[in-house]
């Protein structure tokens, strides 16, 4: 976490935007404009879509606009601090290398890669170049999720043993019009269906519910049209201390998102922005609460642009980058989302057969 006694603020970083479509320009470059603990300035893009240059030029006047981010990354040499990778997840890994490589920190959108051995060349490549790799888990930055995080760390529900996670969606998210709106639905572009769209989102809330990585995973999907991406996902994931379910859908009737999180004492529900905390009085069967409080936290989850939530992120981005914190906790919930998505689908390709995960830390313990 960012330091709040500070009395100095922390300096004003320079960044590259790779890949101008919707998140980009809806999500993130608002959020470097509002004001937080650190001041961006956002003085390149890069886009392969002339449509989308000619909107990153209206959009940001005085940012230099390239065709690519080799371009980009050379003529910026010296210029800017980080690179922000907002392209589709098929080159997440390539453009990061290359930042990475020119001693530029990383932040980049979800999934971090679409393979494991991706995910962890990028690792590699960050601590080689003592540079910060850093995931765009903005979900983690929903008021909602923060005043979970408050329930579970004041010990209200005891020990967690049981998450549930549902992400109901009508359709899948759409890109911009200027580049193949559907993008999420070529697999070659996408690496996957919702799966990797929104299994990163699932998977770090559930490692950081439970406080720990999963050990085997069960999957199933399914597609519902003529697509090379799955459009339904369930899985069911085993950790060290309890258990966690996942059912993603772009084929619901209502757009909505389901939590709900067990303890040894009591469980929280959440349902889009309405919080329900349920703690028992000790009886064994778990029949009666003795105190039932529900709540409302504002968060905006119809507006899939998340503003605020990525505002949020970028302080915690770029305490990273002035500590030094080359490759965070955040990095390996990371790394383990795409290893679990992975390790997911080949389940569900065998007959739903469990895959083990791996153990291996890549943040070492003091």
């Amino acid at each position: 976490m960012i330091d709040r006694a500070r009395t100095t603020p922390l300096r004003a970083l320079r960044g590259a935007i790779v890949g101008y479509g919707f998140i980009s320009e809806r999500g993130h470059v608002p959020a470097y404009a509002c004001p937080g603990e650190t001041s961006f300035e956002i003085v390149a893009v890069a886009d392969a879509c002339p449509a989308r240059r000619e909107k990153a030029r209206l959009a940001l006047p005085k940012a230099r606009v390239y065709e690519n981010h080799i371009a980009m990354l050379d003529a910026e040499r010296g210029r800017i601090d980080f690179v922000d990778v907002t392209t589709p997840p098929c080159d997440h890994a390539r453009v990061a290398q290359s930042a990475l490589a020119r001693g530029l920190h990383v932040l980049c959108e979800k999934p971090l890669a679409t393979s494991a051995e991706e995910a962890r060349g990028m690792v590699a490549q960050a601590r080689k170049m003592r540079r910060v790799l850093f995931p765009c888990h903005n979900y983690k930055h929903a008021p909602v999720i923060k005043a979970v995080r408050k329930i579970l760390d004041a010990r209200e529900i005891g020990r967690v043993r049981l998450v549930t996670l549902q992400t109901f969606r009508t359709t899948h998210a759409k890109g911009v019009d200027e580049w193949r709106r559907d993008w999420r639905r070529e697999k070659h572009v996408s690496g996957g269906g919702i799966a990797m769209d929104h299994g990163s989102h699932t998977f770090y809330l559930a490692f950081d519910w439970l406080g720990t990585y999963p050990t085997a995973i069960t999957a199933k999907m399914s597609t519902l049209g003529n697509f090379d991406t799955e459009d339904n996902f369930a899985c069911a994931m085993t950790f060290p201390n309890g258990t966690a379910t996942a059912h993603l859908t772009w084929t619901a009737g209502v757009r909505k998102v389901i939590y709900t999180i067990h303890g040894e004492g009591g469980a929280v529900r959440v349902e889009d922005d309405d919080v329900e905390v349920a703690v028992m009085n000790g009886d064994p069967e778990g029949q009666t609460p003795f105190r039932v409080e529900k709540h409302e936290v504002a968060s905006g989850w119809m507006d899939a642009s998340h503003v605020g939530w990525f505002r949020s992120l970028l302080d915690q981005f770029a305490g990273a980058v002035h500590r030094d914190d080359f490759v965070s906790h955040e990095t390996e919930s990371s790394v383990r989302c795409v290893e679990l998505i992975t390790s997911a689908y080949a389940s569900a390709l065998d007959g739903s057969r469990e895959r083990g995960l791996s153990q291996t830390p890549l943040v070492r313990v003091a």
